[in-house]
């Protein structure tokens, strides 16, 4: 049994591999995308036999579509906040906010208000939003809807494990260090995600996602300062000409953090991004499974062969038009 574990962990590894596209075929898409897509492909490889050929087949939908929710961003007002909670906003007077803030929904609205918690983020709460959809697919065995909320739990599943989507200084702007966010969160992964090691192991059930989402939000914020500290001693000792670079990017050149002082960085934080990539990719398989299950473990094999509707095309390819059309997107920017 030993033996056969090893060999299927072996043969997904390989399959990682495989199925990852090439740096060359990434370099296409929006900066900042590279990190969600991998972490919706990789965490497929998660998932039990009985789940896997169904994700395998539609692996490129829902890598591609990991992207879709930050889009939406330029379309749709009320997206934006789904990507982030600033806890410490509720950290007034020293109190701890985790304490002070209730984890349900509707507790939190009685406390604090809607506005309040709209104005500083919902993340947590949307996941378990997501879930719930994506339990709905499964029952109705809609191919469209089980596709796209499994990609699109995964942005948030992704943005709930980034230390700067927790914190009002989301991009070091309260600390003069602008920037750090887009760093920090596709920068370095744009480097080196390529030898970051995968295996995180099989998608497992978890009772309560909400409590996930939120250990998920307590785990990145206790990373946050980290983050900022590091940087800040770290660039104390790097000149300008060393700690940025002007690299080709679509149109024009566009000032980067160095391939030096990134590596760096991400060596002070002793593989941090990393290890907070793997924690998404696992927690996002054991969502997709919870939710199959939830929904009382359907055969996926009789969707196998279904393709994504034109109806679902139809709806994709105007959002995509939306987002390209328009400059500017709702919420606060990053990049």
């Amino acid at each position: 049994m030993i033996r056969k574990v090893i060999l299927l962990s072996a043969l997904l590894g390989a399959a990682v591999v495989m199925f990852w596209p090439s740096r060359a075929v990434e370099s296409a898409y929006a900066w900042g995308f590279y990190g969600h897509k991998r972490i919706n492909r990789t965490a497929c490889f998660t998932l039990p036999p009985e789940m896997f050929g169904f994700y395998k087949r539609h692996i490129d939908f829902i890598t591609d579509h990991a992207v879709d929710p930050d889009k939406r961003r330029y379309a749709v007002e009320g997206e934006a906040q789904r990507h982030y909670i600033d806890i410490d906003h509720y950290a007034h007077g020293g109190v701890d906010p985790f304490e002070t803030m209730p984890r349900k929904w509707n507790d939190a609205v009685a406390k604090f208000t809607e506005d309040t918690l709209q104005a500083y983020g919902i993340v947590p709460w949307h996941i378990e939003v997501m879930f719930g959809r994506l339990v709905s697919a499964f029952q109705r065995g809609d191919v469209d809807r089980i596709l796209r909320n499994s990609a699109e739990i995964g942005h948030y599943v992704g943005d709930a494990h980034v230390p700067l989507h927790t914190t009002e200084n989301y991009n070091g702007q309260l600390t003069n260090q602008h920037g750090i966010h887009a760093f920090w969160e596709s920068r370095i992964p744009e480097l080196s995600a390529e030898n970051y090691d995968h295996l995180v192991g099989r998608a497992t059930y978890v009772d309560r996602v909400l409590d996930v989402a939120w250990e998920a939000v307590y785990a990145s914020h206790l990373l946050v300062d980290s983050v900022l500290g590091i940087e800040r001693r770290l660039s104390a000792s790097y000149p300008e000409d060393r700690k940025y670079v002007f690299e080709d990017r679509g149109r024009g050149a566009m000032r980067m953090y160095s391939r030096e002082f990134t590596e760096a960085y991400e060596a002070a934080m002793l593989g941090m991004v990393e290890q907070r990539m793997n924690a998404s990719i696992l927690t996002l398989g054991n969502i997709w499974y919870s939710a199959w299950v939830v929904a009382g473990q359907p055969d996926l094999e009789r969707f196998e062969q279904k393709e994504v509707s034109d109806s679902l095309k139809a709806v994709l390819k105007a959002e995509q038009e939306l987002y390209e059309q328009n400059k500017k997107g709702y919420g606060r920017d990053h990049e």
